[in-house]
């Protein structure tokens, strides 16, 4: 059957439509992109004020040392394998890479404090952070994720127990306190590594490696680091305690907030990252 063109009052009618059809389309792309806008600092803001509250309550009674001394045991002296393998094989490969680079140009002296500095004020705070986030940070979301949609942390504040205090603030206290140690930690273990490489497998001279990296590497570095390991701690507590703490939806919610913890704080870690490096930079 062979269908009959619009009349002129059909293309009329048609044409009167389209306006309104691409309004349509424009009005629901605005909708979307202000939803989502809204549910982000409706998250942001939920974000902030668990954060703020888990330190408001951190100097707050009562004190519970036994929740703080097993959050820290399990931060820091369970994260030492994974910290001390990583540490080690970055600073081995990376010296690799720099000994074979600084050969070109006749500076093999230089692969000790290069490897070093790369350590102390990039690579070990970064790189312990990334694996501690997906080691604990997880582990946090996942934990307190799970007694969030077991009713737990209701049954906490039927005890009057305030569940800030009890949950969220000792994971914020052992993070602030771990990290710095752990990235100390990936160090040592980074220059072990790279001091390995250079020595015994690509034979340069043992002493202008140790005093370079003396003549070229400050105690300020290693404080730099530190400093952002600090930062790093802080994000990857609280991020993880976050997303547990608004989990919904059972077991599947559990782990989405397990993901997502793991995601954001590593995401969380580069970028801040790169805004510390700026501002110790300029003014420090």
């Amino acid at each position: 059957m062979v269908r009959k063109p619009p009349d002129a009052a059909e293309l009329k009618e048609l044409v009167g439509k389209a306006p309104d059809a691409a309004a349509g389309v424009a009005l629901t792309t605005i909708e979307a992109v202000g939803s989502a806008v809204m549910r982000s600092l409706d998250e942001f803001g939920k974000y902030i004020w668990l954060a703020m509250q888990g330190l408001y309550w951190a100097v707050r009674p009562p004190y519970r040392p036994h929740l703080l001394f097993k959050q820290m045991e399990f931060v820091g002296v369970q994260s030492l394998s994974i910290v001390m393998i990583s540490g080690t094989f970055t600073g081995m490969v990376f010296a690799l890479q720099s000994g074979n680079a600084f050969a070109m140009f006749g500076a093999e002296g230089f692969v000790g404090p290069t490897v070093v500095l790369a350590l102390t004020l990039e690579l070990s705070p970064v790189m312990s952070a990334l694996m501690i986030s997906g080691r604990a940070g997880s582990a946090m979301a996942a934990e307190i994720g799970t007694m969030k949609v077991t009713e737990q942390v209701d049954a906490l504040l039927a005890m009057a127990v305030n569940p800030i205090n009890y949950l969220v603030s000792p994971r914020i206290i052992a993070g602030l306190v771990m990290l710095p140690v752990m990235c100390m930690v990936y160090n040592l273990v980074g220059t072990f590594g790279a001091w390995l490489v250079t020595t015994r497998v690509l034979g340069y001279d043992e002493g202008v490696f140790i005093r370079n990296v003396e003549w070229y590497v400050d105690t300020d570095d290693i404080l730099k680091g530190l400093a952002k390991s600090l930062v790093f701690g802080f994000i990857i507590a609280t991020v993880g305690c976050f997303k547990g703490y608004y989990t919904s939806g059972g077991a599947e919610g559990v782990g989405r907030a397990t993901t997502q913890s793991v995601v954001v704080s590593s995401v969380a870690v580069l970028i801040s990252d790169y805004f510390l490096t700026q501002i110790l930079m300029t003014y420090f």
